[in-house]
């Protein structure tokens, strides 16, 4: 199997080795050995790694992430947990979603002042 070291790592992921470090002595990632004084890790640490980042981007802390990673089925408190970030990430979706589609149109209305357009404000008494 070839193995990454964490310089390769840090490339790919666009994590800094350091980051790598710390996510590892949290438990997140592991190493899969040393060549020389530099860590080693599987291919498969990249898609680890993008997941934490996911979570991180949506607002779970590394602690939850850590816990995450680790859940059974039965972790009814996490599930609920799961469930409820679901529900809060819709909701961002929805924002960000009205808010692209009043910047689009924003960029081709002719109205004066833009943000008096109607179909601009629209989107925000939603």
């Amino acid at each position: 199997m070839v193995m990454l070291d964490i310089a390769e790592v840090a490339e790919q992921s666009g994590l800094a080795p350091s980051a790598l470090r710390y996510y590892e002595k949290r438990g997140l990632i592991e190493s899969a050995g040393r060549n020389g004084l530099r860590r080693t890790f599987r291919p498969d640490v990249i898609g680890r790694l993008a997941l934490v980042s996911c979570a991180r981007a949506a607002g779970f802390t590394l602690t939850q992430i850590g816990r995450f990673l680790v859940a059974a089925p039965e972790d009814t408190e996490l599930r609920g947990h799961l469930a409820e970030k679901a529900r809060e990430i819709d909701a961002d979706i929805a924002r960000l979603t009205r808010m692209r589609d009043s910047l689009r149109h924003a960029a081709v209305c002719t109205h004066r002042p833009l943000v008096e357009c109607p179909d601009f404000k629209q989107a925000f008494a939603e």
